[in-house]
This record gives C-alpha cells, structure tokens and sequence, in this order.
C-alpha cells in the first residue's frame, strides 16, 4: 500500500510516497500505529499525549478526511484505497 505524505511529514518519512506491506485489514486508526512504528519521528507529529490522533492532522482516504468517514477512524482501509497525510497548514 502506498501512503502520500505531504508538507512537513515528508522529510520524516524519507519523500512524498512511501510502500507499507500489510498483510492484513486495517483501520486507519491502526495504519497510524503502523506509520509510527516504522517511522518514530511520526509519533510526536500525529499523537497526542494520550495517543489520539491530533485534530490538526488530515488522513485523507480517496479525498475524504478520515475523521468524517462514516466508520471515521475505524474504517477499514482498502488495497485501492488513495491514502494522503497532511500536517497542519495555514497560509492565506
């Protein structure tokens, strides 16, 4: 599965695209887990204290912010599923 990074995420993860071989069904949720077990860096960018994913970071699943998914974070990705992760911006 490949997994677009955008803004600051990239120099963390090494470019704007990086492969994950998943062997299995998972929520984006445990994609996020996933994402900062590989790359550690991750962890204080998309986690809060408590673990949860920060309302300032966008997973977007084929153009839809994960968080309003009907399953939200709990939905299950997909193998043809477009994955695109972007830190908080601002700009005018």
């Amino acid at each position: 599965m490949k997994i677009n990074f955008y803004a600051t995420f990239r120099p963390i993860v090494g470019g704007k695209t990086v492969e994950f071989d998943l062997k299995q069904d998972l929520t984006v949720r445990q994609l996020v887990d996933v994402i900062v077990t590989r790359f550690p860096d991750m962890g204080s960018q998309m986690l809060d204290a408590n673990g949860e994913i920060y309302s300032h970071v966008h997973f977007f699943v084929n153009g839809r912010d994960a968080c309003y998914l009907d399953d939200g974070y709990n939905y299950v990705v997909q193998a043809e599923d477009t994955l695109n992760i972007f830190p908080p911006v601002g700009g005018g």
